[in-house]
């Protein structure tokens, strides 16, 4: 796995556990504002990253391979192999 690549995907985990953690408050605090834009914000930001991630290093989810004609993910090291 490349550094850059490794960089991007712990980027995508970090933001991942911040939209839970924010689902998590929000759920004690529907309506803090502040909280529920954060948190909109952290999605949109994911969401961009796993876009760019998907189209430079392959599939992160199996649903993400809908052009490509083969399985990729089987390409990349598995998760137990990524030396962090």
């Amino acid at each position: 796995m490349q550094r850059d690549q490794l960089e991007m995907l712990k980027q995508i985990q970090a933001l991942q556990f911040t939209a839970v953690d924010f689902n998590l408050y929000l759920d004690t605090h529907p309506s803090d504002q502040r909280a529920l834009a954060d948190y909109a914000n952290t999605v949109r930001e994911m969401e961009q990253l796993k876009t760019v991630y998907t189209r430079n290093y392959g599939p992160l989810l199996p649903t993400d391979n809908l052009c490509e004609p083969c399985w990729r993910w089987i390409e990349e090291p598995w998760p137990w192999e990524i030396e962090y």
